[in-house]
């Protein structure tokens, strides 16, 4: 039986329905629904992140959301600030009678928060940094994978080569520091996790980038572009942003885009899927539902999780 909770989490892999069941869990329980997702924050960034915005759309009534359009392109997000904004308006939510719904694939945002933790307290080491500028992006993930493991390492976003300087900057710092809990309010957690097979999970993901690719994703960075977001930056955003970067500017083709973007997704919904069974590890329980069944199924097997706890 589930224990007493103040949070309902609703997590899984890319491409799995997240959105849609935590729209419709929050339209039984008339609450609001916290963002979980590092690239939902930015605006005008929405076929690239997979926004879903029709998802938020139950019975003609809007579910309220929060941390998704919050800052411009171009703009940088980080854990600290994802910690500081989920703190301030769960509380909020809580002063109100409100049990939210935490959603999304973020794993290392979501385990943060769950378990008190902030990565970002880690102060900058400039003459670590220094010593390993020079490395390329696979030279620096050789580097962090040869390095002595802490309970960050599993953790860490590997997914660029400033979030794998970072990485490793953490991994340093961990080897002789104790990262102490946060002073924030007490999580007690409900997870809900979408399960789906690997072969379902992949043409899924192949599916839906069909679809971006074909309904205005090479558009919407194109304009991202014509506003003033540069290559760099949408380089930063990785996965959608940076491999149509690079297409436009000549350094694949259409195909190769298709494939080596396709084959980037796959790998990043197995490093989620890899850190939530990591967090399970850790002690945290996650109440797995399949994805493939309808909606009103998953919803279903959710109210009857939440119906224990009475």
């Amino acid at each position: 039986m589930p224990p007493t909770f103040n949070l309902i989490v609703i997590l899984g892999p890319t491409a799995c329905g997240k959105t849609r069941l935590a729209a419709a869990l929050a339209y039984h329980l008339k609450t609001h629904i916290i963002s979980a997702d590092s690239r939902q924050v930015y605006k005008r960034m929405n076929i690239g992140t997979g926004k879903d915005y029709e998802d938020y759309t139950i019975n003609n009534q809007t579910i309220p959301y929060h941390l998704i359009d919050i800052l411009a392109p171009g703009e940088r997000y980080n854990l600290h600030e994802f910690m500081r904004d989920f703190y301030a308006i769960f509380m909020q939510l809580q002063e109100q009678d409100l049990t939210p719904i935490l959603c999304g694939g973020t794993g290392l945002y979501i385990d943060s928060v769950l378990r008190n933790l902030n990565y970002a307290a880690v102060p900058n080491n400039q003459d670590l940094r220094k010593s390993i500028s020079h490395l390329t992006h696979p030279e620096l993930l050789v580097y962090f994978n040869q390095m002595p493991k802490t309970d960050y390492t599993i953790k860490a976003d590997l997914s660029t080569q400033k979030r794998t300087i970072r990485a490793i900057e953490i991994n340093h710092y961990l080897q002789d520091h104790i990262l102490e809990n946060s002073t924030s309010p007490e999580i007690k957690p409900l997870i809900i996790g979408l399960d789906v097979s690997k072969e379902i999970r992949r043409q899924r993901i192949t599916q839906r980038l069909q679809h971006r690719l074909k309904n205005g994703l090479i558009e919407e960075v194109e304009q991202l572009l014509s506003e003033g977001v540069s290559h760099e930056q949408l380089q930063y955003y990785g996965l959608e942003y940076k491999f149509v970067s690079q297409f436009l500017l000549g350094l694949m083709s259409y195909e190769a885009l298709e494939e080596l973007l396709n084959n980037a997704i796959q790998q990043f919904a197995k490093r989620q899927m890899t850190y939530f069974r990591k967090m399970e590890k850790d002690g945290q329980i996650i109440y797995w539902v399949d994805a493939t069944v309808g909606i009103d199924e998953q919803l279903k097997q959710v109210i009857a999780l939440l119906n224990g706890n009475n």
